[in-house]
């Protein structure tokens, strides 16, 4: 026990002594040292390291094929890219990117373009007859349908038609009635039907 003792002094005398070999005070020397700490301590700062990808499928809880992201690097490098995933954005990878929008956009024009010309078309003709066995005073026997307006306008416009895009009131007697056909998502024909009996 006199032993711990005797060296716990030595080793206070020989800091002590340590710190006055340096010229100063004792205080001075480790008012230095916490400043020297908290500069070592402020510097070592992460950095964070990110990676902007491009995606080539839909990948679940992060986005839709070719939608451009900011991911961590390691999620990149371990499951992103070595499934196939996703890819590095590169200036070049953006040019192309650029490209294919503009290609696509000027696809939609086009046939944005051709619907409105065959809307304009549809308008003009004037009204298509159709011809049913009549009933009762304006009644007609059976109804009209979409398929009956496809068919009229395959024979006398030689244009084909789908029958999902074609809109009708429901049509029991004889009149003139108007159809609604959706060419596009923005234009709709307005052809006119003139329904009479034989």
């Amino acid at each position: 026990m006199a032993s711990s003792s005797s060296m716990a002094a030595t080793l206070s005398w020989s800091s002590s002594s340590l710190f006055h070999s340096f010229g100063g005070n004792v205080n001075e020397n480790v008012k230095l040292l916490d400043k020297r700490s908290a500069l070592l301590v402020f510097a070592q700062k992460k950095a964070k390291k990110t990676r902007k990808i491009i995606l080539k499928e839909d990948v679940k809880d992060l986005g839709k094929k070719g939608q451009l992201l900011e991911v961590k690097a390691g999620f990149y490098r371990n499951f992103l890219h070595p499934m196939g995933k996703a890819q590095i954005v590169t200036p070049i990878l953006l040019k192309e990117m650029k490209m294919e929008d503009e290609r696509i956009e000027a696809e939609k024009k086009r046939v944005k373009e051709e619907a409105r010309q065959l809307a304009l078309i549809f308008e003009t003709v004037g009204a298509f007859k159709v011809k049913r066995k009549g009933g009762k005073g304006k009644q007609i026997f059976g109804s009209v349908t979409a398929q009956d307006l496809v068919d009229i306008i395959k024979a006398q416009l030689q244009r084909d038609v789908d029958k999902k895009i074609v809109s009708l009131p429901e049509i029991r007697e004889t009149g003139e009635y108007i159809a609604e056909l959706k060419l596009h998502s923005e234009v709709t024909a307005r052809v006119k039907l003139n329904v009479y009996a034989n």
